[in-house]
């Protein structure tokens, strides 16, 4: 069962996106990496900001990450959503691949007991169609 409800909209990958979310619906969590100089860059994009090498690589993300950043939303954007508030919208960073950061969902806590730093594992959200959504729960309550 998803974690939101079916008339959620979904991704929309890109050009750009769409290698990583072809990752995502096998259950791999893959960042775009420079093939020439190894930046790691994410949101994926056509060309390295470094040395402007436009060969890539997807390096695998470790299955724990820490937050970075949160919020929590309490009011809903789209009517998919009222029943699931209040939840948490994280930003996560993952200390072994530097610079990156994902925008997800954290998710089995209560809002009022994230923290910054707090370390967190990844679980894969069966949204439908063999599309799979990374969202994380914090490392205590991590299960496969």
């Amino acid at each position: 069962m998803s974690y939101f409800p079916a008339d959620m909209p979904r991704p929309e990958p890109t050009i750009d996106e769409a290698a990583f979310w072809d990752y995502c619906s096998k259950r791999s969590l893959r960042f775009q990496s420079c093939a020439q100089c190894g930046t790691m860059r994410h949101p994926p994009i056509p060309m390295c900001y470094r040395c402007h090498s436009c060969e890539t690589n997807y390096v695998e993300a470790p299955m724990e990450a820490e937050v970075y950043s949160y919020t929590v939303v309490r009011h809903e954007s789209h009517p998919a959503v009222a029943t699931k508030l209040p939840y948490v919208v994280a930003i996560v960073e993952f200390p072994k691949l530097p610079g990156v950061r994902l925008i997800t969902n954290l998710t089995d806590i209560e809002p009022g007991e994230v923290k910054i730093g707090m370390r967190c594992s990844l679980w894969w959200d069966a949204i439908g169609d063999g599309m799979f959504v990374p969202r994380f729960r914090p490392l205590a309550q991590a299960t496969a």
